[in-house]
């Protein structure tokens, strides 16, 4: 049983859509089961149908009105570098209007449900393929795996929504009794679910660099300071989920196959830039491709 996992990483997710359609296009992968953490699950779906012309077009094009219902900061570019500082009216619009976070993502939701149809959905579920999700319950304090075919359409929109909710800065959402936000807080890289549920190998596609390749700038506000502490977090959480996988897989003779990103995208993912998330998709496809031809698994044209 072959498997695609994709990290979390927010606007980076434009890379492992690139990676992955040389997979599947030009190597011809075809996988069993599909498992997306945060931006991973905004994939996968589409993954899953070849729908991927589709997805590319989805995040090569969206910006922080197709994500934020209410944006908590604003976008400040200064020679040549974006950075955010705190919108103070749209946070204190959120806490007047009762909400536990700085801002919302409502608008993220409607792109889901307006991306995957009801007829996507049920030629999914009833398919071959298992797709699925990573949530993080907070009430319980644990990490969830949902699946495709334990969901309805609006339930499955949902949990690829929350697994997407990057909080505070994004929405906390109540469901079933408990409080759930992004699947990243928990698995960023869920190998170890994977290989679980029976995949013998594994592709990969993890949203940083194999190595810490820069140094953070000195913080110039809360929000900037807020950012950087959660992207640290975020990287340890990374960091043992591939160790942990490793470990995993020695132990069930799995084999994983590592698609790292070879240089710092963004040191702020929340930031969605069309030019850049084209790019990168672009970069993404060339580089499954070169690895690939370095790893011997294919040849080179013209040879």
């Amino acid at each position: 049983m072959r498997a695609l996992v994709i990290s979390g990483g927010g606007s980076k997710g434009a890379f492992a859509g690139g990676v992955a359609q040389y997979l599947m296009q030009e190597l011809d992968h075809s996988y069993d089961l599909f498992l997306g953490t945060s931006t991973g699950s905004l994939l996968i779906s589409h993954l899953a149908l070849q729908e991927i012309e589709k997805i590319k077009e989805v995040y090569t094009s969206v910006n922080q009105d197709s994500i934020f219902s209410n944006c908590p900061f604003l976008i400040k570019k200064k020679h040549g570098v974006e950075d955010i500082a705190i919108d103070h009216w749209n946070v204190f619009k959120n806490f007047y209007n009762g909400s536990k976070t700085f801002g919302e993502s409502h608008n993220l939701l409607e792109l889901i449900k307006n991306t995957l149809t009801v007829e996507e959905f049920e030629n999914l579920k009833t398919g071959p393929k298992e797709i699925i999700v990573t949530v993080s319950n907070l009430s319980l304090n644990q990490v969830e795996y949902k699946s495709i075919n334990d969901c309805t359409y609006e339930e499955f929109c949902e949990w690829i929504w929350i697994s997407c909710n990057y909080t505070p800065f994004m929405s906390l959402v109540q469901k079933d009794g408990c409080e759930y936000a992004d699947g990243g807080l928990g698995n960023m890289v869920p190998i170890e679910e994977a290989i679980k549920r029976g995949a013998t190998e594994v592709d990969a596609i993890i949203l940083q660099t194999e190595t810490t390749l820069f140094n953070r700038m000195p913080s110039k506000n809360a929000f900037a300071l807020l950012t950087s502490m959660f992207a640290f977090m975020l990287d340890r959480i990374e960091s043992q989920n591939v160790r942990i996988g490793k470990f995993v897989a020695a132990h069930n003779d799995a084999i994983i196959n590592f698609y790292y990103t070879p240089t710092v995208l963004t040191t702020n993912s929340l930031i969605f830039n069309k030019e850049k998330m084209t790019a990168w998709w672009e970069s993404g496809f060339n580089f499954a491709k070169f690895k690939n031809i370095e790893l011997n698994q294919i040849e080179p044209e013209g040879e």
